[in-house]
């Protein structure tokens, strides 16, 4: 099939009744950035296409890897060390042929931030949870350019989400990582996106080494960020919805059966929430 036989009216008529067709419409010609091609992005690029979303700008320097197959959708032996952008723009372009997809083969950087994000209609966190500096200047740029920001991270077997738009608490006054070393930075992302911690249930807790920057996964946490990622991007492109930004968030463990709703005034700068740090450092210290 190529562009002069896709019947894009047809291909996406399954999603009119939960949105109109003047929506699909609106989704046709939104387009949306997604940083990362990895574990949860090629997940969120995947889920928007097949809601129809036309236009995407998509981020990643890296090549698919064996150690990526448990939970990276476009991970097989047949893409082994191939482009992740390349391969995840192919399995879009599968779904959806004439979705234009402006593809970042060397991953984002501060000289091309600015490019990527300008005119987005929303920005999707697929990063790596380690790449602190990138990340950081991302969310910077999108409270700049004032594009909404979604991160949802896959964590245990569940998903934590939040979403930062224009004029509310912005991502650095939320997670305060100021000039942290990597591994405080990455304490403090974990409890600033489930300050719950109710993924606790780890069988081997030696696999998390903060000071590595290496962790466990799975294959079920990523495509729940994926579904509550792309819910919360079609709420911000259609304009209808209630939204939960920072300093709100919103948890959903599988494995556990549970749901619950964070809030966090002051970020991580909450009394409490220091106090949850605290814990955790020590907890992962005595592991060390």
């Amino acid at each position: 099939m190529n562009d002069h036989t896709f019947d894009y009216a047809k291909a996406f008529s399954r999603n009119l009744g939960w949105i109109t067709e003047a929506e699909q419409l609106r989704l046709r010609y939104a387009t949306v950035a997604i940083g990362g091609m990895g574990g949860v992005g090629g997940h969120h690029l995947l889920a928007l296409t097949r809601m129809g979303v036309g236009n995407f700008r998509i981020a990643d320097f890296d090549h698919f890897e064996l150690a990526n197959f448990n939970r990276q959708s476009g991970a097989t032996v047949a893409t082994l060390n191939l482009s992740k952008c390349d391969t995840m723009a192919a399995m879009a372009h599968a779904v959806n042929p004439t979705a234009k997809i402006e593809v970042y083969r060397q991953g984002l950087s501060a000289a091309t931030l600015d490019e990527f994000l300008k005119g987005a209609d929303v920005y999707i966190d697929g990063l790596d949870f380690f790449a602190f500096d990138i990340r950081e200047k991302t969310f910077a740029a999108c409270s700049t350019l004032r594009v909404p920001a979604i991160t949802a991270a896959p964590l245990g077997m569940g998903a934590a989400w939040l979403c930062f738009m224009p004029g509310e608490m912005d991502f650095e006054t939320f997670f305060r990582w100021d000039n942290h070393r990597a591994s405080e930075k990455a304490l403090r992302f974990l409890v600033g996106l489930a300050p719950s911690l109710m993924h606790r249930y780890l069988a081997d807790t030696r696999q998390v080494n903060l000071e590595k920057g290496t962790g466990p996964s799975t294959a079920m946490a990523c495509y729940l960020c994926a579904g509550v990622a792309a819910t919360e991007a079609i709420k911000i492109l259609l304009r209808r919805g209630k939204l939960t930004p920072a300093p709100h968030g919103l948890h959903f463990d599988a494995y556990l059966g549970k749901f619950k709703r964070t809030w966090l005034p002051m970020g991580n700068a909450n009394p409490l929430q220091k106090f949850r740090m605290t814990a955790l450092r020590r907890l992962l210290n005595s592991n060390l």
